[in-house]
């Protein structure tokens, strides 16, 4: 698809009338509680029945199945192991998702509209688990060592958020172009 039909289709996705508003709100609240529902459920599944004892399950010889804690965000960066710095990822991560939830509300593009709920469902993913556990569930291990680095574990919230912002720099890309 080339840049043209991907903007002609962006500019189609776009909602004109106020009446539709709520629908389009609407769209993007399922979309982040469908992310927040198969995160949880993962995660629930992980915990307590495939990890229950806890072990390495390959999957592909560069994917594993692993359960792992992290205590930071991203990556495992900004490592919180008191509850002040669990509290301040909780709240940053809030703050972060009411933010993108403003921008949200105003916009009129469905694919900020994906991106942005991807984004929020995910933060809300992690937020929950921070919440109930202090840390966050991560278990999808993908060891490819690219010049001695390799991934962390992650999980579907993780997932949601990255292919999110995947779609908000596209999304920024096309409206550049135009």
């Amino acid at each position: 698809m080339s840049w043209r039909e991907l903007m002609a289709l962006n500019k189609s996705l776009v909602y004109s009338e106020k009446g539709e508003s709520m629908t389009r709100l609407l769209y993007a609240f399922l979309i982040a509680f469908f992310v927040i529902g198969l995160d949880q459920a993962s995660k629930a599944w992980i915990l307590y029945d495939l990890m229950n004892p806890p072990a390495v399950i390959p999957v592909l010889p560069f994917l594993d199945i692993v359960l792992t804690w992290n205590k930071g965000v991203g990556f495992g960066l900004l490592q919180a192991h008191t509850l002040w710095g669990s509290l301040g990822l909780i709240g940053m991560a809030l703050a972060i998702s009411i933010i993108l939830g403003i921008w949200l509300w105003r916009t009129t593009d469905k694919l900020l509209l994906v991106s942005l709920s991807m984004i929020i469902g995910g933060a809300i993913g992690n937020i929950i688990d921070r919440l109930r556990f202090g840390a966050v569930v991560d278990f999808i291990y993908v060891h490819v060592y690219i010049l001695g680095y390799h991934f962390p574990a992650f999980n579907v919230a993780d997932s949601a958020i990255t292919v999110g912002v995947c779609l908000l720099l596209i999304e920024s890309y096309v409206r550049e172009k135009k």
